[in-house]
C-alpha cells in the first residue's frame, strides 16, 4: 500500500524564511555603529569610549563567528536535525544580545555581539534552508533557497526603522535588550515547525491529490543524486574555486552593507536608515531573482553575471559616494543594485554545494562553504574601516579595491565547471 504523506513544504519554507528575517538582523549593524560612534564623539560619563577604527569589530568577528559555526551548526542539524539547531540558534542570539544591552565595553561587544550572537545567528542560519530543500524536486532549488535565505537580506526593512526609534526612545542598550528578549522568543518558538521529510520521501515522485497530501508512486529503480562527504568535497578542484568566488562576491557586498548608513548621512541625515531599509530590499530580492535565474540559464552564468555587475557598481560608487551634492534617489538606488547583487550570492552558492554534492550531507558541506562568506566578511569590512581611518573618511580605496576583486571574480567564473550531479541507480 502506498504512504502517504502531508508535504510539509511551504509551512517549512516560510517558517525558515521568518527565522532568517529575526537573524537579518546583522546586516543594521552600521545604525548601531553609528550610534556607538556618536557616543563616543560626545564623550561624558558612560559614554563608548573605543578606537574609531575598530568600531566594525563587532560586526567583523559575527561575520567570521557566524561563517565558521556553520560547520558545528551544520554537523548538529544533519545528525539531531533543524528544530533543535535552529532552537540552540536562537538562545545564544538573546543571550548576545542580552549582554551587551548591560555594558559598553569593547570587549563585551565583540564577545557579545561577534562571538554568542555570531554563533547563534550561524545555528538558526544554518537550520533553516536544508529541511525546506528537502520537501522539493530539483528543479525548485533555486526558487525555495532563494525565498528562505529572503529572509535575511529583507530583515533591515523593518529592523532599520525599528532600531532608529528604539535608540530615540529608549537608547542603545534598552533597544539591545528588546531585541535580545524579541528575537529569542520568535527563532525558539518557529524552530518548531521546521522539519525533514520522513525517510524515503522522493518530491520528483510524490503525485498531489485532493486532500493535500501526496501518494509517494513506486518504481522498481529510480535515479538519485551521488552524496559526497566533506572530505569527498574538498577534495575537488571545484570547491576551492566556489570558496574564492563566495568570498570576492560576499566580502564586497558585507563591506558596503557595513558602512551604508555612514554613506547615506552625507544626502539623507537623519532618515539614513532609509538607504539601509532600501539597500534590504534589493539584498532580497537578489536571492529569489537570482533563484529563479540560475534555475532557467544556470548558476554559473547567473553567477558571472551578478560579479561582473557588481564590479562595475563599485567604481561607479566612488563619485556618488564622495559627493556631497549626490541625491538621496541616487544614493538609495546605488544602494538597492549592490544590495541586489549580493544578495545572489546568498542563493547560489547553497544551490550550487546542493546540485554538486548532495542533500545527504548538505547541513556541513554548506558550512564549510559558507566559511567564505565569514572570511570575505571580516576581511572586507575590518579593512573598509582602516582605509576610511586612514584618509579621513574616505570611502574611494574600499571601493577600488573591491572592484578589482569582482572583475577577478566574474573572470574566474568562467573556468568553473559545473557537471551534472552524478546519478546511480537505486535498485
Amino acid at each position: 500500500m502506498a504512504q502517504e504523506v502531508k508535504n510539509k513544504g511551504w509551512s517549512v519554507t516560510f517558517s525558515g524564511t521568518a527565522i532568517n528575517l529575526a537573524l537579518g538582523i546583522l546586516y543594521t549593524w552600521s545604525i548601531f555603529k553609528g550610534a556607538i560612534k556618536t557616543s563616543i564623539e560626545a564623550g561624558g560619563p558612560g559614554a563608548f569610549d573605543w578606537d574609531i577604527a575598530k568600531l566594525n569589530d563587532p560586526y567583523s568577528v559575527c561575520c567570521l563567528v557566524f561563517a565558521f559555526a556553520m560547520i558545528l551548526a551544520g554537523k548538529c542539524q544533519d545528525k539531531f536535525g533543524p528544530r533543535l539547531t535552529a532552537f540552540i540558534g536562537g538562545i545564544l542570539v538573546g543571550a548576545g544580545f542580552i549582554w551587551i544591552s548591560q555594558t559598553n565595553s569593547y570587549t563585551a561587544w565583540v564577545l557579545g555581539f561577534g562571538v554568542l550572537a555570531g554563533t547563534g545567528i550561524g545555528f538558526g542560519y544554518s537550520a533553516a534552508t536544508p529541511p525546506a530543500l528537502k520537501w522539493f524536486p530539483p528543479a525548485k532549488t533555486g526558487l525555495i533557497a532563494g525565498l528562505v535565505v529572503a529572509g535575511f537580506g529583507l530583515a533591515s526593512v523593518y529592523i532599520a526603522p525599528l532600531s532608529e526609534y528604539l535608540l530615540k526612545i529608549w537608547g542603545l542598550q534598552n533597544a539591545m535588550m528588546f531585541f535580545g528578549i524579541a528575537f529569542l522568543l520568535v527563532v525558539c518558538g518557529l524552530s518548531m515547525n521546521l522539519v525533514n521529510p520522513p525517510a524515503g520521501f522522493t518530491p520528483e515522485k510524490a503525485v498531489a491529490n485532493p486532500g493535500g497530501a501526496q501518494k509517494q508512486a513506486s518504481a522498481p529503480a529510480s535515479l538519485i543524486q551521488k552524496e559526497n562527504s566533506p572530505s569527498e568535497m574538498m577534495k575537488t578542484p571545484t570547491f576551492y574555486l566556489l570558496w574564492v568566488l563566495y568570498f570576492i562576491g560576499a566580502g564586497a557586498g558585507l563591506m558596503v552593507i557595513s558602512s551604508m548608513a555612514g554613506m547615506a548621512k552625507k544626502s539623507l541625515g537623519e532618515a539614513a536608515f532609509v538607504a539601509v531599509a532600501i539597500l534590504a530590499v534589493g539584498n532580497a530580492a537578489g536571492r529569489i531573482i537570482a533563484g529563479l535565474l540560475s534555475d532557467k540559464i544556470g548558476r554559473k552564468n547567473t553567477l558571472f553575471i551578478m560579479l561582473a555587475f557588481q564590479a562595475i557598481l563599485m567604481f561607479v560608487a566612488i563619485p556618488i559616494v564622495g559627493s556631497k551634492t549626490t541625491s538621496a534617489f541616487v544614493l538609495v538606488l546605488l544602494a538597492t543594485l549592490i544590495g541586489f547583487n549580493y544578495g545572489t550570492n546568498l542563493s547560489l552558492f547553497p544551490s550550487f554545494t546542493k546540485d554538486l554534492y548532495g542533500l545527504k550531507n548538505f547541513g556541513v558541506n554548506y558550512g564549510i562553504v559558507f566559511t567564505a562568506w565569514g572570511v570575505g566578511g571580516f576581511v572586507f569590512s575590518r579593512l573598509s574601516q582602516m582605509l576610511q581611518a586612514s584618509s579621513g573618511g574616505s570611502f574611494s580605496s574600499s571601493f577600488v579595491t573591491a572592484g578589482i576583486l569582482l572583475a577577478v571574480g566574474a573572470i574566474l567564473a568562467f573556468t568553473l565547471t559545473t557537471p551534472k550531479p552524478q546519478l546511480v541507480v537505486k535498485k
